[in-house]
């Protein structure tokens, strides 16, 4: 076992880090597997893929529910308070939480592979026999792999309560590494059940990799169950709230299900390809920001630094535009040369890569909207306000099927509609999250917010004549763009332009967020220590929390 994959991240900069460059390999993973996947059934088995798709939702669904609802909230929290007492104690509340999980989520796993039928119909009422009978399998399959997550998912929790945070977010990585092994290996002779199964084998990577560290770590599993234990009880008063938020954010994926079923085959699957490269810059640089700030948030509401609090939260804010505002205009732009990069294979046709990068074009629009939603949905959590956001949630999610019904039934827009309800749905989320903080704050100094926005929209505006107008001469005069090796040049060219405009203009105008980049510089070029927390890397003060250092 190698000490460093073992090494406690003692400090903010080195859990964000860490994040930040494994996710960035997990989403590259990402993009060869769904780009394999269209490779094997774009084509003429554009419908199994969808399907594929389409069979995920409820395993996931009873997942994020019963597992990711107890963990997010619950399981972290109390397990490092009884840890803290004692840790024999700590152990024993982990495998008692793994058991009750574990026999809650079998019952209800069992009760969906009775169901399958009927709730595959309920989801997808538009789909034919064939598709229906295959769906129903498919979910069977799924739920083994759920299963496995399940206790992967407590492994991940111990060891990001040691502050252990290399291998949980390798394993992600292990997992789509399993779903391109089953894609390749067995689609040939399986069909779409190749990488069904690879999903399988995924989860298991996930959760074998995880195993030896948390048994490094003094877990040893115990074949105990008590639902009253004062712990479990402290689980399930934590989890309620985050398990209704969870569920309202479920409804995205049902909806593109629902509204998806009856359009032309494909149509999942190009709505999914276009969103996997919608949530990278939002994950990226919304989610990374967002845990890296969180702590620091939650310390400063404690405390009651309200002042100190807003001062977070604003530069926090600032930041994460000033990273997310470019990456935007990036897939705005360059939408067609990146679909056709990650997903153009032959066998994926030119009507398809166009109507995918119409999507992503909807869907980038809110890009910035949507990463700092996750930077206000933190920011109440730290001041123990989960009231606020699930209403927000609940109305944000009515909202969504109204609008997803009226254009893509109602106004027949496709799944276009659909990215479109998606986009203006997460316009009100954040205007709404952003006006009950404000309240909740009693106001905060949006004047230097304001005119450090003012200065980052107008770099973005000559960044983006400075990636069309060069993408445009590079694509009609200089590359052949029909090769792969002509995108991967464009795409690079046109970005290196686009992102030194970006900084030279935001330079010149003196936007103070370009000095993060320094920072991050600095933590690239000592990635050892950063990514370990070795010495050098303990963080000095409550603004630097907030940065990707």
């Amino acid at each position: 076992m190698k000490p460093w994959l073992n090494r406690r991240q003692s400090s903010i900069a080195s859990a964000a880090f860490v994040i930040m460059t494994t996710y960035g390999l997990s989403s590259l993973l990402g993009l060869i597997r769904n780009r394999l996947l269209a490779s094997f059934f774009f084509g003429g088995r554009e419908w199994q893929l969808d399907v594929y798709f389409a069979s995920f939702v409820i395993p996931d669904t009873v997942f994020q529910l019963l597992v990711i609802g107890a963990l997010s909230a619950a399981f972290i929290p109390v397990f490092s308070q009884y840890y803290q007492k004692s840790k024999a104690k700590g152990w024993q509340l982990a495998s008692l939480a793994i058991n009750a999980i574990l026999l809650i989520f079998l019952a209800v796993s069992v009760l969906v592979f009775i169901l399958a039928r009927p709730l595959s119909q309920l989801i997808a009422p538009e789909y034919n026999l064939s598709q229906i009978n295959l769906m129903v399998q498919l979910i069977r399959v799924m739920l083994v792999a759920q299963l496995f997550f399940a206790v992967s998912a407590f492994l991940t929790g111990m060891l990001q309560a040691h502050q252990r945070f290399i291998i949980p977010a390798i394993s992600p990585i292990l997992y789509n590494l399993g779903i391109i092994i089953g894609t390749v290996f067995l689609s040939g002779r399986l069909d779409i059940f190749g990488p069904a199964i690879g999903v399988v084998l995924g989860a298991f990577l996930h959760f074998i990799i995880q195993l030896p560290f948390a048994w490094n770590l003094g877990w040893r599993y115990q074949p105990i169950l008590n639902f009253r234990h004062s712990g479990i009880k402290a689980m399930i008063r934590l989890m309620l709230p985050r398990t209704l938020t969870l569920a309202v954010g479920q409804i995205e994926n049902f909806l593109a299900v629902v509204f998806t079923a009856g359009l032309t085959a494909g149509s999942l699957s190009m709505f999914k390809f276009a969103r996997q490269l919608y949530v990278l810059p939002i994950n990226l640089f919304g989610v990374t920001f967002a845990q890296a700030a969180f702590p620091s948030l939650s310390r400063q509401a404690a405390q009651q630094q309200l002042k100190g609090f807003k001062q977070l939260f604003c530069q926090t804010l600032r930041q994460l535009v000033f990273f997310a505002l470019p990456a935007s205009l990036f897939l705005l732009i360059l939408r067609v040369p990146l679909v056709r990069l990650a997903f153009g294979v032959k066998q994926f046709p030119w009507q398809a890569t166009l109507l995918t990068a119409k999507v992503l074009a909807a869907l980038a629009l809110s890009i910035v909207l949507q990463a700092a939603s996750h930077l206000l949905i933190r920011c109440f959590y730290a001041l123990h306000n989960t009231r606020k956001p699930l209403a927000v949630s609940l109305v944000t999610a009515g909202i969504n099927v109204v609008l997803s019904w009226l254009l893509v039934k109602y106004f027949n827009w496709g799944v276009l509609g659909l990215a479109w309800a998606l986009t203006l749905t997460n316009v009100f989320q954040t205007v709404g999250l952003g006006v009950l903080l404000y309240r909740q704050l009693f106001g905060f100094d949006g004047r230097e917010f304001l005119l450090a926005l003012i200065k980052m929209l107008l770099a973005a505006g000559l960044t983006a004549i400075c990636l069309w107008l060069p993408m445009r001469f590079f694509d009609r005069y200089v590359l052949d763009t029909t090769r792969t090796i002509g995108l991967i040049a464009l795409s690079l060219i046109v970005g290196l332009i686009g992102s030194g405009v970006y900084l030279i203009v935001s330079h010149w105008l003196g936007i103070e967020e370009v000095g993060t980049l320094g920072r991050l510089w600095q933590r690239l070029r000592h990635w050892r220590q950063t990514m370990t927390g070795e010495k050098g890397d303990q963080p000095t003060t409550t603004l630097t929390t907030a940065e990707i250092e």
